[in-house]
């Protein structure tokens, strides 16, 4: 299923009760929201292009450049984004949470704060997305 993005899209090729499998495309200078997760857990792997990959915990914030090959795990209550340096797709492994994304900052206007998702597209935290 693919699911359209302000920043690009996502494939959904695989889910279950267990987990779930996106692939992860985004524009070149596009960017996920500033956002961590309350129980979802994932991993990305960077397959192509590069990212600005920007974690941490409270105010302490760590930037790294990762490139096809590199993968990072993202544990619950981390906080990440993701930048597109040139076009880049991802593929990311995680728990099937998929609403449970809280954004603390977001470049296209949709929602910040809250809690679970509740809607895709617009006013509220994001849904169907790491990002």
């Amino acid at each position: 299923m693919r699911v359209d993005k302000p920043w690009g899209y996502e494939l959904h090729w695989a889910k279950t009760e267990r987990y779930v499998g996106k692939i992860i495309h985004v524009d070149a200078g596009h960017a996920l929201s500033l956002q961590y997760h309350r129980v979802k857990d994932e991993t990305i792997l960077v397959w192509s292009g590069r990212i600005r990959f920007e974690t941490g915990q409270g105010d302490s914030r760590v930037t790294r450049e990762m490139g096809p090959g590199e993968s990072v795990h993202v544990a619950p209550g981390t906080v990440h984004r993701m930048t597109a340096l040139e076009p880049t797709d991802i593929f990311e492994v995680s728990t099937p949470e998929l609403d449970d994304v809280i954004r603390l900052e977001d470049r296209y206007g949709r929602g910040v704060g809250g809690g679970m998702a509740s809607e895709a597209r617009g006013s509220g935290p994001e849904r169907r997305q790491s990002g």
